[in-house]
């Protein structure tokens, strides 16, 4: 696995630049003024399912429809469901769901596609979070935020940060106790995310890895939390 070091990630600036097709990026939004937008089971599966159902830039039914389904309520069927393949917008290779923010690495797979991916889950979102909770107006804090990733050093980096996020701010104790990240598919085999033909992850080695790094990382917070106090 490259960089399987102990040389922390470093946390590239946000800004806007353009997405280019087949490479690969972190993506991050967070709710309006920190806004908790997950409260609950419902709210996390809600979002992890759109953004398996928005992969396909033309799903063959509806989201409604397709949530109604016997076959979306089945564990793990979603992709099989969603098809053809050709339409495919991007490869999802790592996501975290926190309760107010999201973080996914992404590549892109055709022109636009992050941007329309984005674009369709979290309107989904806003919609299904607006009716259950009975308010109006936007959910989300403007646009979403894009690094462009590098190399696989930077990208192996970028995961452990991405799956230490709820036990930096004391969700969990340990990376797979948080159900709402893809830590625990690389550990025992891809689901959502197709991360295998980039990175060669032993998961043992890959657990270490990430585990090794939960008391800096808090650390760390800590001190990011001083500094904008």
């Amino acid at each position: 696995m490259p960089g399987i070091g102990h040389r922390e990630f470093e946390i590239m600036p946000y800004r806007k630049v353009p997405i280019i097709t087949n490479e690969i990026y972190h993506v991050f939004n967070k709710s309006i003024a920190g806004f908790k937008i997950f409260n609950n089971a419902a709210d996390f599966s809600r979002i992890i399912q759109l953004l398996q159902y928005y992969q396909n830039e033309k799903p063959p039914i509806s989201f409604v429809k397709f949530n109604r389904s016997v076959k979306f309520r089945k564990k793990d069927s979603y992709q099989t469901a969603l098809l053809p393949k050709e339409n495919k917008l991007v490869d999802i290779l790592a996501y975290c769901i926190m309760k107010t923010h999201i973080h996914l690495t992404l590549k892109q797979l055709r022109e636009n596609g992050i941007s329309k991916f984005i674009k369709h889950v979290l309107e989904g979102y806003t919609k299904y979070f607006n009716i259950k909770y009975n308010r109006k107006g936007p959910l989300w804090e403007g646009r979403f935020k894009n690094v462009l990733v590098g190399t696989d050093e930077q990208l192996i980096h970028l995961t452990r940060y991405i799956h230490l996020n709820p036990v930096t701010y004391h969700f969990v104790d340990k990376p797979d106790k948080w159900e709402y990240s893809s830590f625990n598919e690389y550990l025992h085999g891809e689901k959502i995310c197709k991360f295998k033909n980039i990175l060669d992850i032993e998961p043992s080695k890959y657990k270490e890895f990430v585990n090794d790094r939960i008391s800096y990382q808090r650390e760390l917070a800590k001190i990011k939390k001083l500094l904008y106090e």
